[in-house]
């Protein structure tokens, strides 16, 4: 072997040894002798919190995905502006009414007690939202947590925007999204899925008052017109079966015995999407391409294969890495970075 090919292939080894180092890093004992029970703490403050407000559940679920779509899962989306840094991820208008920030403080404390320094909040955000899938699905969606991740220094609303799908993309937009960051078809439609449960505002969803009746049932435009009229930017639910029963007798009156009394992570969203009920311009678009029209179908008829194949999708969005040469470190608190410089 020449020393040109030799330094070649020791590079080709360096790289693919870089590139593999992220997921050869976390494992699911990773706490196991430095925070022995970790996971039961998180899993007691999550239930506490929804058993008190079963909204949060959902608000966790979309903390997951809105920190690991921009510079991987790092906990970047929990940091609050400062003078130096007023624009973190959290200000970006694409976040808007990001929740359950409070709640994960409330574990992180409870978290450094028992373990100073050692647990990431980059980790306690993907249990926090394992546990409340489980909990939201009846145990239905559940995962083993990979651990070891590194909270970032680095946080930028311009990222999130940049990154995170926003919810008038058509679906061509989506696709590029998802591509971006090694996501197929069929996991864009198997994430959107979350739209099962949580709240979306009236300014993410403004298309929907005027599309034509091919694109969204003319009683919900009514419903949610009505709604989105009642304030600056009134939230709505963003499964029709969590609304109010009272607007949903006065705009599609046959849907009431659909109503239910608890928000529940399920596949009712692919059936909401056929019936043509969703709310957001980006959930209907799933309807406009072959591939990803073929998926709701096949999740609306199958859902216990939607709740294996999200458990999925959340564990490979899990494993999105920091940048490359990104400085990681374990925060003392989660909405700020420590005090030290590299």
């Amino acid at each position: 072997m020449t020393m040109r090919l030799a330094a070649a292939v020791v590079v080709m080894v360096v790289v693919a040894a870089a590139a593999m180092s992220v997921e050869a890093e976390l494992s699911v004992d990773y706490y196991k002798k430095s925070c022995p029970g970790v996971e039961n703490v998180v899993r007691y403050h999550v239930a506490k919190a929804l058993k008190a407000n079963r909204k949060e559940g959902a608000a966790l679920v979309r903390l997951i995905f809105h920190d690991c779509f921009v510079r991987g899962c790092d906990a970047s989306v929990l940091l609050d502006p400062t003078p130096e840094n007023p624009h973190t991820e959290k200000t970006a208008p694409i976040n808007i009414g990001l929740a359950a920030f409070e709640l994960i403080d409330e574990i992180k404390a409870a978290v450094e007690e028992r373990c100073p320094g050692v647990v990431s909040c980059a980790d306690i955000v993907i249990y926090a939202a394992r546990d409340a899938s489980i909990l939201l699905s009846n145990g239905h969606v559940h995962f083993d947590v990979l651990a070891g991740r590194l909270d970032g220094r680095v946080s930028r609303a311009a990222d999130a925007q940049r990154d995170l799908p926003d919810s008038t993309f058509t679906i061509s937009e989506l696709i590029r999204n998802f591509r971006r960051k090694n996501f197929t078809i069929e996991e864009l439609v198997i994430l959107s899925g979350a739209h099962a449960v949580g709240v979306g505002h009236c300014s993410s969803l403004r298309a929907r008052l005027t599309a034509p009746p091919e694109q969204i049932l003319p009683g919900y435009r009514s419903l949610l017109a009505g709604k989105c009229a009642a304030g600056e930017d009134p939230i709505v639910p963003n499964n029709v079966r969590d609304e109010d029963p009272a607007a949903v007798a006065a705009t599609i009156p046959s849907f009431l015995p659909k109503l239910r009394k608890f928000e529940f992570l399920d596949n009712s969203y692919y059936h909401n999407n056929l019936a043509r009920i969703v709310t957001f311009n980006s959930d209907w678009q799933l309807l406009t391409e072959k591939e990803a029209r073929g998926h709701v179908h096949e999740y609306a008829d199958n859902g216990t294969l939607w709740d294996e194949d999200f458990s999925d999708a959340l564990v490979k969005l899990s494993k999105l890495p920091l940048p490359p040469k990104a400085k990681g470190e374990i925060r003392h608190h989660c909405r700020r970075v420590n005090t030290h410089h590299y």
